[in-house]
């Protein structure tokens, strides 16, 4: 009792001054009441009790109960006037200012009702409320409620948009206020702009939070089914460009969606949030339970983090990763990443009234038109420096330092909003929905900004209230004044770092629980499956124990696509017309699990044991590799409770395999106990289950698993047992193949002829050479002896592959055009990078791939601009593709510099290292064409070609001969830059206003400088395809110095710019010269033409020996070039006052 009265007498201290009585009228009282105090008192403890374990009550009780009582009632009394009278009676949604009186926003709604149920939280610690309780948890029930009703109604847009994620199959962020139905286009003009993913990803997360308070928001079967389909909706938004929280798309307005950064993080919130969690509450079954595909959560982390502390291609900051970083999402619990975006935030965007949304942003200005949907070109530079500042973003900072324990930030922002906050004629506080600089001061705010006072906005005034601000305010409110802890707000801890959040019970179903130290400390179970008892026999005369699928039962192993074939029975309901989940394949961490589906219990093989339609499944080196970097991969993101499985699948195919000695190497690494670093641990699967990660597929219960035809993994069964070591085993045949002289077959002979041919001669390439035509000039089904030509080449296609011919197997695939399985989310990895793809010959179309696309899309783009006379391209293509995919998720230094990753111009710097001269052998690197040569040796020769820059200039190493100039053709077919070099193009634009010209090719001053900005992707972009009107690579490389040495010459000399127009082939033509007048070469100098071609048959000698030279000699020639373009007096001098903020930048 003593020690109770002591932390009361503690609290109360604390709380000096604002729990005493309320003295006077009720205007004083709420004038007076409703503000900021009391932030160093209860909230702080949180931190000392991570687990959540901490007594409430302690920081709660112990206060004055009258006292307590009444400043809740004050603020039950705010909640009635400023958000619960605009609650519709209907549908339960509010607007999103009180003036409007048709309109319901979404994401306004949610914000309502968690102020509401905030405020319902903490009259729960009261003993009698009087009903207010129970009326405030009743109306968040109802706004939510109202939500999913309104979508309901729309469950198709659902079904449509888990196939096709586009605009047009978005779910309505607004609907009418009162009826709840779909707005039309008078009512609302941005009908085509509702993809928000962050509003659906903010329902949920708020809907769990909900139901573990223990509100019932969900009643039927048929609502859990359709917020499981929510959960399929939200899951790709790391490949869906929306129009983010602003609902505007890129900054500039005109009406394109793109990736965001903080609508990535909200779904990624909301699905670690919404796993395992039972929909009915406590009195739940386990058909209620919601299921988060572990992958897709992963892959939107993963790109999540790799964004930050970008918002997005067009913005590098944003205000929306406030409330994405911290409350409500708390999407990322790594230091580096959250304290570096709050730091870009603040350090960009806060100013004396609040934040920006984003630099340039128009929307409240002075200066945008509002009849105006959409902005011209190059208008958004004309809202630089007068951008609205948002005072709610001072709210959110101040949540922010509620939950992450930081008093000071708390009293820096209570500080500077008290100065920003209005009230009504009754006394309550106001939230301005923004401030802006009036249209008469725009011109003085540009020229100092900070200097001009703001205007509250008409939204967010006393008879126009913004109910997202007001919401926030009151959450803020409660924190501060004590009334409410950290705990309550959070049921789910999401807080707090997911090693440190309370233990769900059960264990039923997988959660986002792992240890501390994870990527570390986690040991992954592997374990070995024989195809036959043959293969095991074999393996166990190495010292390799394995089991076979009679030896695990009654355990099944199954292939991946069966349990596609389950899960589609998840979320499906045929009188919403939801499908359940779409057929996309399980990845690598959901074959990490063990599933109990119907009784039996299930361990799936990865992915990369499929026998694929493509070719690389007959490569074991490619196939070594891929478990390698499965484990790796399984190793570093696994994030669940329990060890993942891992089952390694071993084929009689690969026995015969030349590099089968490889696999067992393997193998016996793993016994060990370790693979490169990663710590692992083989075993038998009965004995490894007690400590796997276990997956119980309730939904399975009431369907019949033999209606689903499930085909597990069998055992191949043999006579003759008895190989005992690899000797025993017989080997794929060289195989080799006669030279044939094709011309032969394409002129002059018709399809009888070919068909004739076809049946005479023997060689796999030159059948597929002859389908190929004949293919050409009927079609695919044309039939051949009783077979399709189509059927022939998946013949030949086999027998080649299990010969490695690679170059036959790889025109085989090609005239089948086949396209390489999970492509699309390896090129959506690429362009979270922040880079783009190109598909195309070298010298002929390219298509970028800027945006994610569908498997059928990149099929169209790579088979459409690959040429007709040379197939194997498209494959070739894929190939890399694919491995730049792969390596820039694990190695992304590899393709620093390199903005457009050109896949044309790659295989040309590959053919390019192959011709490099080698000591060792006095001949070019390898006689082998690329399309002979095995994938994991394109693989190896692409990481070779990316560690160009890491090379010495003669490679000791290998004994490659890399010149000077096969250094500059193989980096100019990268298009790699140094560090910087978009800025220093940048500043050396801006001090030429003639622009600079290269080729024929003009980048002109103005209008780039008005419509962009220097940090912004589309400069760099605009520079890049620049330099890619230069056709010769080691030209290009050339360029690219020429302008790191001339912003250098006018960094040094900020007073000096060009008078006119920077050419830069006179430039170089004039350092040539001087190159040539020194080393004495007589030939006259001959530059390349403005299509980058020569006009001689061969490189000039003189430009030969000059891309030869070493960098240091060619820039002291280039820079000769520049100061002899100074003294001839292209350029002018100006004030070095006037050299401005991008110069000291660089």
């Amino acid at each position: 009792m003593e020690k109770m009265l002591l932390k009361r007498q503690a609290y109360l201290a604390s709380h000096a001054g604002h729990g005493s009585p309320i003295q006077g009228n009720t205007t004083a009282a709420a004038t007076e009441k409703i503000h900021f105090g009391g932030v160093l008192g209860p909230y702080q403890d949180h931190q000392s009790n991570t687990s959540g374990d901490m007594d409430v009550d302690t920081c709660l009780k112990i206060n004055n109960y009258e006292d307590t009582v009444r400043q809740l009632d004050m603020y039950y009394g705010l909640v009635k006037r400023q958000l619960l009278h605009h609650q519709s009676p209907t549908t339960g949604l509010f607007p999103a200012q009180t003036i409007e009186k048709e309109v319901g926003s979404v994401r306004d709604s949610i914000y309502c009702a968690s102020a509401i149920w905030s405020l319902y939280q903490a009259y729960r610690r009261i003993d009698d409320d009087r009903g207010k309780s129970y009326e405030l948890g009743q109306s968040a029930v109802k706004c939510f409620r109202g939500i999913l009703r309104c979508w309901l109604q729309v469950a198709y847009k659902v079904e449509a948009f888990k196939k096709n994620q586009v605009a047009q199959n978005a779910l309505y962020t607004r609907y009418h206020l009162h009826t709840g139905q779909v707005l039309t286009k008078d009512q609302d003009s941005c009908m085509d702009n509702h993809l928000q993913l962050d509003v659906v990803s903010l329902y949920l997360l708020f809907l769990v939070q909900m139901i573990q308070s223990g509100l019932q928001v969900i009643y039927t079967m048929d609502e859990v089914v359709f917020v499981q389909n929510l959960v399929y909706y939200v899951e790709r938004a790391y490949r869906t460009p929306d129009f983010g929280l602003w609902q505007r798309g890129s900054k500039y307005n005109d009406g394109t969606p793109e990736i965001h950064a903080s609508s990535i993080g909200m779904a990624k919130a909301a699905l670690e949030a919404i796993n395992g969690c039972n929909l009915f509450g406590e009195k739940g079954s386990s058909v209620s339970v919601i299921y988060v595909d572990i992958d897709a959560h992963n892959r939107n982390r993963s790109i999540f983090e790799t964004l930050l502390p970008r918002e997005s291609s067009s913005k590098n900051t944003d205000a929306s990763l406030l409330p994405t970083i911290s409350w409500p999402c708390f999407a990322t619990h790594d230091d580096v990443l959250y304290n570096r975006t709050k730091s870009k935030i603040t350090r960009r965007l806060r100013g004396n009234y609040g934040f920006k949304r984003f630099l340039r942003d128009g929307y409240g200005t002075g200066l945008e038109d509002p009849d105006r949907r959409f902005y011209n070109e190059g208008e958004t530079r004309e809202f630089e420096n007068v951008e609205a500042e948002w005072p709610i973003f001072y709210l959110y900072m101040m949540l922010d330092g509620f939950f992450k324990g930081m008093p000071e930030q708390v009293e820096e922002y209570k500080r500077l909003l008290k100065t920003r906050v209005r009230h009504d004629h009754r006394g309550d506080p106001v939230i301005p929905k923004y401030f802006y600089v009036p249209r008469e001061s725009v011109d003085y705010e540009k020229l100092e900004p900070g200097t001009q006072i703001r205007q509250a906005s008409e939204e967010g005034a006393s008879d126009n209230l913004f109910l997202w601000g007001q919401s926030l305010y009151i959450i803020a409110s409660l924190l501060a004044e004590g009334l409410v802890h950290v705990n309550e707000l959070d049921l789910i801890r999401r807080y707090l770092p997911s090693y440190n959040r309370p233990r769900k019970m059960g264990g039923r179903y997988s959660a986002f629980q792992s240890k501390h130290g994870t990527a570390s400390d986690l040991v992954v179970q592997i374990v070995l499956i024989a195809e036959s008892m043959r293969l095991q026999a074999m393996m166990g005369t190495y010292g390799i124990q394995t089991q076979t699928p009679h030896e695990v039962e009654p355990v099944q192993i199954w292939p991946p696509k069966e349990l596609v074939k389950v899960y589609e029975h998840l979320g499906l309901s045929k009188r919403l017309g939801l499908e359940g989940r779409p057929t996309r394949p399980v990845g690598a961490l959901g074959t990490s699990k063990i599933y109990r589906i119907s009784g039996q219990t299930v361990l799936c093989y990865p992915i990369i044991f499929e026998v694929s339609d493509f070719y690389l499944s007959h490569d074991m080196s490619l196939l070594i590799d891929d478990i390698k970097t499965e484990l790796h991969f399984v190793g570093r993101y696994w994030r669940l409770s329990g060890r993942p499985t891992v089952c390694i699948l071993i084929r009689e195919e690969h026995m015969r395999d030349p590099q089968f000695k490889e696999m067992l190497e393997l193998l016996a690494m793993l016994k060990k106990g370790h693979c490169d670093g990663l710590k692992v641990r083989t075993g038998r699967l009965q004995n490894l289950i007690s400590s796997s990660c276990i997956e119980h597929l309730d939904f399975m219960n009431h369907v019949d698993l033999k209606e689903l035809n499930i085909q597990p993994f069998g055992q191949v069964h043999h006579d003759y047992i008895g190989y005992q070591s690899l000797t025993d085993v017989p080997k794929a045949i060289a195989y080799s193949e006669a030279d044939y002289d094709f011309t032969q077959f394409s002129t002059g002979k018709s399809t009888a002829d070919l068909i004739e041919a076809l049946r005479c001669v023997e060689g796999h390439y030159v059948q597929a050479y002859i389908l190929g035509i004949i293919q050409q000039r009927e079609h695919p089904e044309f039939l051949i002896d009783n077979l399709t030509v189509r059927e022939r080449l998946i013949h030949v296609k086999r027998l080649a592959g299990s010969l490695r011919h690679w170059s036959a197997v790889r025109l085989c695939s090609a005239l089948l055009y086949q396209l390489v399985d999970s492509i699309s989310p390896l090129i959506t990895t690429v362009l979270v990078n922040g880079k783009q793809l190109t598909v195309g010959v070298v010298g002929g179309v390219e298509v970028v791939l800027d945006k994610p696309m569908t498997p059928s899309e990149i099929h169209e783009a790579i088979y459409r601009h690959c040429p007709v006379d040379d197939p194997v391209q498209s494959v070739l293509q894929q190939e890399v593709l694919l491995y730049c995919g792969r390596l820039i998720a694990t190695h992304p230094n590899l393709f620093s510099g390199i903005l457009k990753i050109r896949v044309g111009w790659i295989l040309n710097a590959i053919r390019l290292y192959l011709a490099v001269p080698n000591e060792n052998t006095d001949e070019d690197c390898g006689p082998e064409s690329l399309e002979s040569r095995s994938p994991s040796e394109i693989r190896r020769l692409l990481l070779r070609v990316l560690h160009l820059k890491n090379w010495a200039t003669d490679d000791k190493f290998s004994g490659l001969q890399l010149t000077p100039y096969k250094r500059r053709q193989i980096e100019g077919c990268l298009a790699r830059v140094p560090e910087g070099f978009y800025q220093k193009v940048w500043n050396v634009l801006k001090k030429t206003p003639g622009g600079i010209l290269v080729q024929g090719h003009l980048i002109a001053q103005e209008p780039t400088l008005s419509h962009m900005t220097m940090s912004e992707l589309n400069f760099s972009l605009l520079v890049e395809d620049m330099l890619f009107k230069i056709t010769r690579p080691e030209y290009r490389q050339l360029v690219v110095e020429l302008l790191c040495i001339v912003n250098t010459i006018l960094l040094r000399n900020p007073e000096l710019r060009f008078k006119m127009q920077l050419d830069l082939d006179f430039v170089i033509a004039e350092a040539l010269a001087m190159f040539m007048k020194d080393f004495e070469t007589e030939k006259t100098v001959k530059l390349p033409n403005n299509d980058g071609t020569q006009k001689k048959d061969s490189i000039d000698p003189g430009l030969t020996q000059f891309y030869n030279a070493t960098a240091a000699t060619t820039n002291g020639y280039l820079a000769r070039a520049v100061v002899n373009t100074i003294l001839r007096g292209d350029l002018e001098t100006e004030s070095v006052d006037d050299c401005d903020e991008s110069c000291r930048v660089s």
